[in-house]
């Protein structure tokens, strides 16, 4: 399951991943206890999240980018 639709757009686990990362940096393992999904989504759904220019890596942490700010607000 992706988690950035062909049109761009954050599917619903994309979305449940953002809006986990609103409160700041946070570690997949963070963001899957949270979201309820599986790591291994999480892990892949950040790759896609971050080549799509709506989160950052930082270290081994994840945070919104500007764009994925934007985008949740």
């Amino acid at each position: 399951m992706a988690c950035i639709s062909p049109d761009g757009k954050p599917t619903e686990s994309g979305t449940k991943m953002l809006r986990a990362l609103q409160a700041g940096l946070k570690s997949p393992e963070e963001i899957a206890k949270e979201t309820g999904l599986p790591l291994f989504r999480v892990r892949s759904g950040l790759r896609e999240l971050t080549q799509a220019g709506l989160a950052d890596q930082k270290e081994d942490k994840y945070k919104l980018s500007e764009k994925g700010t934007k985008l949740i607000k």
